[in-house]
């Protein structure tokens, strides 16, 4: 078995079909590389075979010179040798799963370099700043992801050398302070995990292949897989790629574009883009990044070559595609490419759109009305009904608005803080500097998120766009200090409540009013060409307990109801309390008066569903949970019995709720077995439901 494929290999199918053998990143890589002819860096993938392997069995024996024979045809092509003294070959090792997991799993960048290949390097570039600046964030990267360093020390040196040379950003930081850093950096190693830092550019491959590897099931990976109901079981491909370098010069450059807007569904490319930079530097968000439009004005032949790249790939894929590329003194590298996430809303236009053609002459393509509708998920559309402003706020400051809709929520600081806020019952608003991959716990049970650096293909942009989070990010008029952030003089602490209007990018304090969505003219499209795709096969009908849901699943094309839920109607406020004097009732002629109350409501409620439906089928269950999820918390009560003592009423609660308890409520008394016990329940819902 074969673990190891260049990105050349001749597969007996197209490389993108291999996305099981070869990750999804590995497969566009082959793809754009034997396919496209496109220019992407060489390199070699390893396979999730080896990662699977790997995971049940230790580093497959086959490996290390299987690596070691694609390193030098890698070697042999650049003719440089890895980590060489002189001039050396240096590489990235990148994660690359079936499906994409943006951020999720580790990257290494710049390996091959130590103590005596950044001298090299620095001579045969004839730049010592840039051979220092590659070295120390490979220290810094290969720290954290390898040795499980904190990146905190290296946050901090990082931030001093600024500081002490007094510059801003990264790129203004001198050649001196990049190899005093160097060494700082490597004190740092030392100190955490008593070793030096690796020398050998074999072992410092092993390392990192290794590291990817077992970031598969680190703790970010996992929780991104439950949400997206990912196999745990498909493993990880790694790449191996010749470095190209954004961060040589002025005349350098990198960036991530879209080509179509991901967020909207624009057919216009769209992009964070920066000059004398690393790919991290953009999608970490450290750095508040250009629109991809101002390349045209730094580089406009390169960005002329880039649009014509995303036209290309737009039509072998014939779809959008989500990119990452590096300038490398003046000549365009492409990294990566993808099938691109994207929201509700752009998911509805694209579909749509790429029914009517895109492209011009015979290079003209199109999708299928089917195809479209593949394209379409059901959180797609759930996302685009979910409520939006009833008015325009005032705006406290704005950022760009990387993933439309409203949020509303308190404000916290850590993802930690978020989880334990959540689980309170709080609506949550994670406010960062920046988001990573650490963050991701957080970010899942967030309203919504606000970051005050980043870009529009942040970690925060793309993350919360996949699951139709509300974010804005680079919000930079935001000061943040530990638990609170300022914004001139406003300060607004943890707990403190804001909304966030993704649509427009605006940070509003206090809870704005939330109206009923617009869906976009393409949702009512979609709908109707699944109409016709289904007719005759498929009947849809719709969860509804009151009239108003009914109303509303009849306007979005239902044909009946599917289950109404009769409980949920005994739960509303003006309902609850004749419900708990059903159950509180001392004798049976007690019991018939609650009831009665009951069947009065319950008739208008059945009423108005039937007339909603106008003939069409309702389907109608009969109460089911147990009785005392109608009744207050038995722990409450008890508390403030221990506490403030319980009145006549409430120590009759307490006693019924106690009766009533269940140790495992989906066994116990309740469905059928509760219309035993008491069979007047039963009797009035269906009097209320043959009287309506």
């Amino acid at each position: 078995m074969s673990y190891v494929y260049a990105f050349s290999h001749k597969h007996r199918r197209p490389p993108m079909e291999y996305k099981d053998l070869l990750g999804g990143k590995g497969a566009n890589l082959a793809e754009m590389t034997s396919v496209l002819k496109l220019p992407v860096p060489p390199g070699f993938t390893i396979s999730t075979d080896a990662c699977r392997a790997y995971m049940h069995g230790g580093w497959p024996k086959s490996l290390d010179a299987e690596i070691a024979t694609q390193v030098a045809k890698l070697e042999a092509t650049m003719k440089r040798n890895l980590g060489d003294a002189d001039d050396p070959l240096l590489v990235s090792v990148r994660s690359g799963a079936k499906f994409s997991m943006p951020g999720m799993m580790d990257t290494v960048l710049n390996l091959g370099l130590n103590d005596k290949s950044v001298k090299g390097l620095a001579r045969v570039t004839s730049d010592e700043r840039f051979a220092y600046d590659s070295y120390r964030r490979f220290i810094a990267m290969y720290g954290r992801i390898v040795l499980n360093v904190s990146g905190e020390p290296f946050e901090h040196e990082l931030e001093a050398a600024k500081k002490s040379a007094g510059v801003k950003t990264d790129a203004e930081i001198p050649a001196a302070a990049l190899k005093a850093l160097c060494q700082s950096y490597k004190a740092i190693v030392k100190e955490a995990t008593g070793k030096a830092f690796p020398q050998d550019p074999v072992k410092q491959l092993r390392g990192a292949v290794e590291a990817v590897f077992t970031s598969w099931n680190g703790a970010r990976a996992i929780a991104y897989r439950v949400r997206e109901r990912i196999s745990h079981e498909l493993g990880t491909a790694v790449n191996v790629q010749v470095m190209v370098f954004g961060n040589r010069d002025q005349n350098s450059g990198t960036g991530v574009g879209f080509t179509r807007n991901a967020a909207t569904g624009e057919n216009k490319p769209y992009g964070d883009f920066l000059i004398n930079a690393q790919g991290e530097d953009v999608v970490a968000g450290i750095r508040n990044t250009e629109d991809l439009d101002h390349m045209k004005g730094h580089f406009p032949v390169l960005h002329a070559e880039l649009m014509t790249i995303f036209e290309r790939l737009e039509r072998h894929y014939t779809d959008m595609c989500d990119t990452e590329f590096t300038i490398e003194q003046g000549k365009l590298w492409m990294l990566q490419t993808r099938v691109g996430k994207r929201t509700g809303a752009a998911a509805l236009k694209m579909a749509v759109d790429m029914t009517k053609g895109t492209g011009k002459g015979d290079q003209r393509w199109k999708i299928s009305r089917t195809e479209a509708i593949t394209r379409v998920a059901a959180e797609h559309l759930d996302q685009v009904l979910h409520p939006q402003f009833a008015h325009k706020g005032k705006a406290l400051a704005k950022g760009l608005a990387a993933s439309p809709g409203a949020a509303v929520g308190r404000v916290y600081f850590t993802a930690d803080d978020a989880v334990k806020a959540d689980e309170r019952g709080e609506k949550v608003i994670l406010v960062r500097s920046e988001t990573s991959p650490e963050d991701v716990h957080g970010m899942m049970i967030s309203q919504g998120i606000l970051t005050a650096r980043g870009g529009l293909v942040s970690h925060a942009a793309v993350v919360a766009r996949g699951w139709g989070t509300p974010a804005i990010v680079g919000a930079d008029a935001i000061k943040i200090d530990g638990k609170k952030f300022t914004v001139g003089a406003v300060v607004v602490k943890e707990g403190d409540v804001i909304s966030l209007d993704g649509t427009t990018g605006e940070v509003i304090v206090g809870a704005m009013e939330l109206a009923a969505a617009e869906p976009p003219a393409e949702f009512n499209t979609i709908l109707e060409w699944a109409d016709v795709v289904r007719k005759g096969k498929l009947g849809v009908r719709a969860n509804a307990d009151t009239g108003e849901d009914a109303t509303n699943a009849r306007n979005l094309g239902a044909e009946g109801i599917g289950l109404c839920r009769t409980e949920h109607m005994f739960l509303a406020a003006d309902r609850l309390p004749v419900v708990r004097e059903m159950i509180l009732a001392d004798t049976p002629e007690e019991e018939l008066a609650a009831l009665a109350d009951l069947g009065r409501v319950q008739q208008i409620d059945f009423e108005e569903i039937l007339l909603a439906m106008d003939g069409l089928p309702v389907t109608v269950r009969l109460l089911d949970p147990p009785l005392h999820e109608f009744l207050p918390s038995v722990e409450e009560l008890r508390i403030k019995a221990a506490t403030t003592g319980l009145n006549k009423r409430e120590k009759a609660e307490l006693k019924a709720a106690e009766e009533w308890a269940e140790h495992n409520p989906m066994i116990g008394t309740r469905g059928v077995r509760l219309g035993v016990v008491k069979p007047g329940l039963y009797a009035m819902q269906v009097r209320a439901l043959m009287a309506a």
